[in-house]
């Protein structure tokens, strides 16, 4: 009897053990390597309706922080530092006990870098659609913030009748988007968003009207970082400061080196990167791509998931080319 009910005792115990600190961890200074202390740390859980506040705690003496709520499905955990928001997202499943949560100091000195930038055109003959990822590492330590100023500026060509739309990656994989101000410089806009040490990705998407001939004039900001052209098959590019490194394999895309801070090119033909539908009996999951004609806004996300794969192809071809 004595062995039955310690048994029903430690079962009753792991079953309430999810009710008492079921989320737990440490805010840590990435920049000091120090526990934080005194930070209001939120856990919330993310729907439909926008993201609803299960409860709120303070970090300690040691940084440690604890809810006894427990999401169910995914959630976050939001912690804001000098300005800056900070996410941790938790996945059903996944341990949520033990976890770290990192903040860092923000500095308006902090050494960021593009290391990556593209930009694909996509011409119909009346607009010419214009997506443009740049991959931006940030420093390390810091976090790069300056309201004032803007962290990212970027080149939009005279002639486009909207402002660029915006969005920044977040750590978990969701586009934010993100508000776009104009600069006392003509036709360079900037945004806010910090940059957070690690990988950074901003994604723009805006169009500009197609004349007769086609022209595309564009400017590189940064001064670090490979910058390249992408266009569709059947959509072809000649100018100055431009050199064709090759074809991306999948999309049998064109892909161009810019050499320098301005380049001009004039477009010849007319075409689209687009998603297609799967076709029946096709359960594999992965993505299509065929050519259809572009809308101007038309924006698939994809697009600029491609942008990884084209760039570093573009590295490789260029490197062989040299070899």
């Amino acid at each position: 009897m004595r062995s039955l009910t310690a048994f029903i005792c430690v079962h009753l115990w792991l079953i309430a053990c999810p009710l008492f600190g079921a989320v737990d961890g440490t805010i840590t200074n990435g920049t000091s390597g120090k526990p934080a202390a005194g930070l209001e740390i939120a856990l919330v859980q993310p729907g439909a309706g926008g993201l609803t506040a299960l409860g709120s705690a303070t970090s300690d003496a040691d940084g440690k922080f604890s809810f006894t709520q427990q999401p169910k499905g995914p959630g976050l955990l939001q912690v804001a530092y000098q300005g800056v928001t900070y996410t941790k997202m938790l996945i059903p499943g996944a341990p949520t006990a033990g976890l770290r949560v990192q903040v860092y100091d923000a500095s308006r000195k902090a050494a960021t870098k593009v290391a990556q930038h593209m930009i694909l055109l996509q011409p119909n003959g009346t607009n010419v659609a214009v997506n443009e990822t740049l991959i931006i590492e940030g420093d390390p330590k810091l976090t790069y913030s300056d309201p004032g100023n803007g962290t990212v500026r970027f080149y939009v060509p005279p002639g486009s009748k909207e402002q660029p739309r915006v969005s920044v990656t977040g750590a978990f994989g969701v586009a934010l988007q993100q508000p776009v101000h104009e600069t006392k410089q003509p036709n360079v806009y900037r945004i806010d968003y910090p940059i957070k040490p690690g990988e950074n990705r901003i994604d723009l998407t805006y169009g500009v009207p197609q004349a007769t001939p086609a022209v595309f004039t564009g400017k590189i900001l940064h001064k670090e970082g490979k910058a390249r052209l992408v266009v569709p098959n059947g959509v072809t590019l000649k100018g100055s400061g431009i050199a064709e490194v090759g074809k991306e394999p999948q999309t049998q895309a064109t892909i161009y080196d810019i050499s320098g801070p301005t380049y001009q090119v004039e477009i010849s033909g007319q075409g689209s990167l687009q998603e297609a539908a799967p076709e029946a009996g096709d359960d594999s999951g992965s993505p299509k791509i065929e050519q259809a004609p572009p809308h101007i806004y038309n924006r698939k996300y994809w697009i600029a998931g491609l942008a990884f794969a084209i760039l570093g192809l573009g590295s490789y071809l260029l490197a062989a080319k040299r070899a």
